[in-house]
């Protein structure tokens, strides 16, 4: 019987770190300030923004909401971004998504300053994580590597697969997986046998935000097994993973929530600090 990773104690552990270096950049007249910039009324996006706040918060940093509407065009959300990136005390923002359909996420992501990019998710930061001369991560796939590391896993010559190949997460997480020289594979919705693919898996993260797509025949004995999928059925939070029969043949396997979610906004505080400390350099 496999264990369930505590993501709010992994959590716990970089979000004093982060406090310490804002009590130190305080000191020095510097407060670590993020702004999230929400689109709409998505239900899940709020409670995403909410816990980020109150995250925030927690560390003492700063923080502002901007709430915006669903039909604002894709020239005037570019306008406002640009608008709240002059407040020279800024030193974080993202924009929350997913986006409205009507909206091309890539040209909003890209109107965000990259030494403003918490989020990593600019055309510029993520051709430095292909390129090694990254000096932050997507929080995300930066809370798998904290798992992954936090249980002294060495990725070295293991076997990752990852079912899913969105932007968020799992396309860096490919390219962080590789860096630390595991052999990856990849999951998309085309991939044939992909319960073989994961049968052969040290390592399997899912990212799809479908529930029960990882059942418990898809992982071998003593895998490690982390879920960053979320989807919603009448207001009640699912993971991918069928977490009870994945714990009777895993070593360690990610709870949704409280798994990989708080350690995903601790990061993203992690990563203010970073670009607010790189800024004063």
């Amino acid at each position: 019987m496999g264990k369930l990773i505590d993501g709010k104690l992994i959590a716990k552990k970089i979000e004093q770190k982060t406090a310490k270096h804002v009590a130190v950049l305080k000191k020095k007249g510097h407060t670590p300030k993020l702004a999230v910039v929400l689109v709409g009324g998505d239900l899940p996006s709020q409670t995403y923004v909410r816990k980020k706040g109150q995250a925030a918060i927690s560390v003492d940093m700063d923080f502002k909401l901007y709430e915006l509407p669903g039909n604002i065009t894709e020239f005037e959300l570019i306008k406002k971004i640009k608008k709240i990136q002059s407040d020279k005390k800024l030193t974080g923002i993202i924009v929350q998504l997913p986006l409205p359909e009507h909206l091309y996420t890539t040209n909003i992501l890209n109107a965000i300053k990259p030494e403003l990019d918490v989020d990593c998710l600019t055309d510029s930061n993520l051709g430095k994580l292909v390129m090694k001369t990254n000096y932050m991560v997507p929080p995300t796939p930066g809370a798998v590597m904290s798992i992954i590391h936090d249980l002294k896993f060495d990725l070295v010559g293991k076997n990752v697969t990852i079912i899913g190949m969105g932007a968020l997460v799992g396309k860096p997480l490919a390219i962080m997986m590789a860096n630390e020289r595991a052999s990856v594979m990849t999951c998309n919705s085309k991939t044939k046998d992909v319960k073989k693919k994961c049968l052969m898996s040290d390592v399997i993260i899912t990212g799809v935000g479908v529930k029960n797509i990882l059942r418990g025949n898809m992982v071998k004995k003593n895998a490690i097994v982390i879920d960053t999928g979320v989807s919603f059925l009448k207001g009640k939070m699912s993971g991918d993973v069928n977490v009870e029969e994945v714990l009777k043949k895993a070593s360690y396997v990610t709870p949704t929530p409280g798994g990989v979610g708080p350690i995903t906004v601790a990061r993203l505080l992690w990563n203010t600090i970073l670009l607010t400390e790189r800024k004063l350099k």
